[in-house]
């Protein structure tokens, strides 16, 4: 009989137990195991879900998780110990139920739903000299995550566990005691009192010390006593923070934590020493008559600084409508801000002092100013982020977009394109659940004029992330490509809803809505969208060339002379060769700008 085949893969495992099982089950059955079915209800299995992880199996008193990221795995182990800290401040010493996790990534052997092998063998044993509340890892997953998540690590050497042969580099997560205050909050505001004027809110794990943005979103009020509103207010922060989850360089606060604030008159510089966060969203919801005003602002916790503030007037018809419709505007509208704020904290470091994700937050301002010089900086930034973190998905993918966008202004097309490729194929598998990472994928390979495949690649990075705008309003421009101007044109209006402010992706939606008249054949309407274009990105040298073969197609010969020399004053050597090698242009729009732009060359000779 042929052998059977063995299925291996790499996993992130988790592995935990109760700490002092047996004596708790001793002391009270009844109570331990009623405790236990409400910790997994309320704690553990939502965590789980949350990050996407997989339950393995279950003992009495413990449970193996399988996950595909060590990321995930760190997170939802975070976030158990967190809540079940809080959960315990109220309980007695002796009645706590405190859970201890290893985490390991390695090979696993997968068989009926089960999994063996080394990577289970080590976890289990990390998880046996973690202290109860606390969570041990492997070097592995320490050199993953360090840099990429807000938690630190204390090196407790190389460690002999039980049954492994060889010696294993251990490390314990440092989990601030919930008795004391990480954050260092001031004399007096050790906490925001309750409606029985005691001292509720839960301390921090961990104070704000991460390099990415970390926030939360608090419940949002319910300014009109209506009980239907306060179900709609709490259903579409909950939706919120699960669109701000799907976001991988966010660290986002779960639901469970956010939640105590409910109904409290709160202090946001307070409310961010708690929860660990730099940012906090809050907002308010009222009705009348069957009209809805929902007000939303991002405030930094660490000043109490307004950084974006939005109103929504709508009409309450299908509220599940009106929640997604919400929820999009308002992750796509404070992601860049969040970006932008990030930047402005290390404005004045020198580029050799910023960390990893000062570096990206950087670049991302240098590549919103569209310009040989601003795409060169988010080039080395990009690169010196990868110098310090190697295996930093988002440093991998933000570097092949800088690259993709430096190709106009670049004479190595062919070399740009081809380490934008390798570079966004490196952000994949480094992390294949980053919608940026399938969005600069997409990017390359609709310069390579493979449509269809960038469709589906942008595609899978909106899957990720539905709220991701810029990707949006890349779409609208693919879709002009492929002939379907009426996509385009919703795609661009979606984009630029989603984010309004964000100089990127009013970039990208003018020129798809350019792109998409002029492809349609509406030259006219093509010819006021370029103008309009350059009057808002005279830096870009996308408007002169649609506005150059609209014009000529027009048989404006006046404009398309302008338009043309305009052209040239980005690049001297333009001409419709260079423009066929270096711009997103394909299919039969680009048969139709390249036959306008040889009109308007012909016609000034």
């Amino acid at each position: 009989m042929a052998e059977a085949r063995v299925e291996r893969r790499l996993a992130a495992i988790l592995a935990a137990d109760i700490a002092g099982y047996s004596r708790l089950i001793g002391s009270d059955e009844e109570g331990t195991l009623a405790s236990l079915r409400a910790v997994r209800r309320e704690v553990i299995d939502p965590s789980i879900a949350e990050h996407r992880g997989r339950i393995v199996k279950t003992t009495g008193d413990g449970f193996l998780i399988e996950f595909q990221s060590v990321l995930d795995a760190l997170r939802c182990a975070a976030r158990m110990q967190r809540e079940l800290a809080e959960r315990n401040q109220p309980v007695a010493a002796e009645r706590r139920m405190d859970f201890r996790i290893g985490i390991h990534q390695g090979d696993i052997v997968v068989e009926d739903d089960d999994i063996f092998g080394d990577g289970v063998n080590i976890a289990a044993r990390l998880e046996g000299i973690a202290e109860p509340g606390g969570i041990c890892v492997s070097a592995r997953v320490q050199e993953d995550a360090a840099g990429r998540l807000d938690i630190e690590f204390e090196d407790l050497g190389e460690q002999e566990l039980k049954n492994i042969a060889r010696r294993v580099q251990v490390y314990r997560v440092k989990l601030p005691s919930p008795d004391s205050d990480p954050a260092g909050s001031s004399p007096g505001a050790t906490g925001t009192a309750g409606q029985d004027g005691g001292t509720a809110a839960p301390r921090p794990l961990f104070a704000v010390r991460s390099a990415k943005p970390s926030i939360a979103a608090l419940p949002f009020q319910n300014m009109s006593g209506d009980p239907e509103l306060e179900f709609f207010a709490d259903g579409m922060v909950e939706e919120i923070i699960t669109a701000l989850s799907l976001v991988r360089w966010l660290f986002v606060t779960a639901r469970n934590s956010v939640f105590t604030y409910k109904r409290r008159a709160i202090d946001v510089k307070q409310v961010g020493r708690e929860l660990g966060v730099r940012y906090v969203l809050e907002g308010s919801v009222r009705k009348s008559g069957d009209r809805l005003r929902i007000t939303a602002q991002l405030i930094d916790a660490t000043n109490g600084h307004h950084l974006w503030a939005e109103r929504y007037d709508r009409e309450l018809a299908d509220i599940f409508a009106l929640q997604d419709e919400i929820t999009g505007r308002v992750v796509g509208g404070i992601e860049p801000e969040l970006y932008q704020a990030e930047a402005r904290r290390t404005a004045d470091l020198p580029a050799e002092r910023l960390d990893p994700w000062g570096c990206l937050t950087r670049a991302l301002c240098a590549l919103a100013r569209s310009t040989p010089a601003g795409i060169a900086e988010a080039e080395a930034l990009c690169r010196r982020a990868i110098a310090m973190a190697p295996d930093h998905a988002g440093a991998h993918s933000l570097l092949a977009w800088a690259l993709v966008r430096g190709i106009i202004w670049s004479n190595r097309a062919k070399e740009a394109l081809g380490e934008a490729g390798a570079e966004a194929q490196t952000a994949l598998s480094l992390d294949d659940r980053d919608a940026w990472g399938h969005f600069t994928n997409g990017l390359v390979l609709w310069r390579c004029r493979r449509l269809a495949e960038a469709l589906r690649a942008i595609r899978c990075a909106l899957e990720l992330n539905p709220n991701f705008a810029l990707a949006h309003g890349y779409l609208a421009h693919l879709w002009a490509d492929l002939g379907d101007y009426d996509k385009a044109l919703a795609c661009a209006k979606h984009a630029f809803n989603l984010s309004p402010r964000d100089r990127l992706v009013e970039l990208r939606s003018r020129i798809a809505i350019a792109h998409a008249t002029f492809g349609d054949g509406r030259y006219a309407e093509a010819v006021a969208w370029t103008r309009q274009l350059i009057e808002r990105f005279p830096e870009h040298p996308w408007g002169p060339v649609v506005l150059t073969a609209a014009a000529a197609l027009l048989g404006d010969r006046r404009t398309a002379a302008e338009a043309l020399a305009m052209a040239h004053r980005f690049r001297p050597d333009f001409s419709p060769g260079f423009l066929s090698e270096t711009m997103c242009i394909a299919g039969e729009m680009r048969n139709r700008v390249l036959d306008g732009l040889a009109q308007a060359a012909a016609a000034g000779r």
